[in-house]
């Protein structure tokens, strides 16, 4: 059974751990190994994320207790992270956070949702309503990723 609730300090780590295996397992089809090392570093400073996480304040997905997804929905609407675990995609997890997210959009009154989104979520991002606005390039830690700003109406 599916459940979400808001993110709490507790589950910083395995949020960490969730980000990297997922952009290092889902990711490896559209990026190089180099570009997946400067996204997603195993090397990490512990507060400063758990701080970054608490500025977004994101919604944490469980599968029967388990962390499986988290996503966040800033008061302009932006989703910064989207994620879902590598071993639990193509299970109606990532539309059931995105449904999350419209519906606390639509609460709030914010119109319009934008991302910036990797290639390889591109298909469920369109999926889900979004279209590309531009593609674009971004810079990190030396490694140049191509990703693309994409929105949609929230409701």
């Amino acid at each position: 059974m599916l459940k979400i609730r808001r993110y709490k300090t507790d589950d910083a780590l395995t949020l960490r751990e969730l980000f990297i295996s997922t952009v290092r397992h889902i990711n490896q089809r559209d990026y190089t190994q180099e570009q997946l090392c400067a996204w997603a570093p195993v090397e990490f400073d512990a507060v400063l994320w758990d701080t970054q996480l608490t500025l977004l304040n994101p919604y944490v997905v469980h599968l029967n207790g388990k962390i499986v997804g988290y996503a966040d929905l800033q008061p302009d609407g932006l989703i910064d992270h989207f994620f879902c675990h590598y071993q639990h995609q193509g299970q109606g997890i990532g539309r059931f956070l995105m449904q999350h997210v419209l519906i606390k959009a639509q609460q709030r009154g914010i119109k319009r949702l934008h991302a910036h989104v990797s290639i390889t979520a591109r298909p469920f991002f369109e999926h889900m309503g979004f279209r590309v606005v531009k593609a674009q390039q971004v810079t990190v830690q030396e490694q140049t990723l191509t990703n693309y700003l994409m929105e949609r109406p929230a409701w």
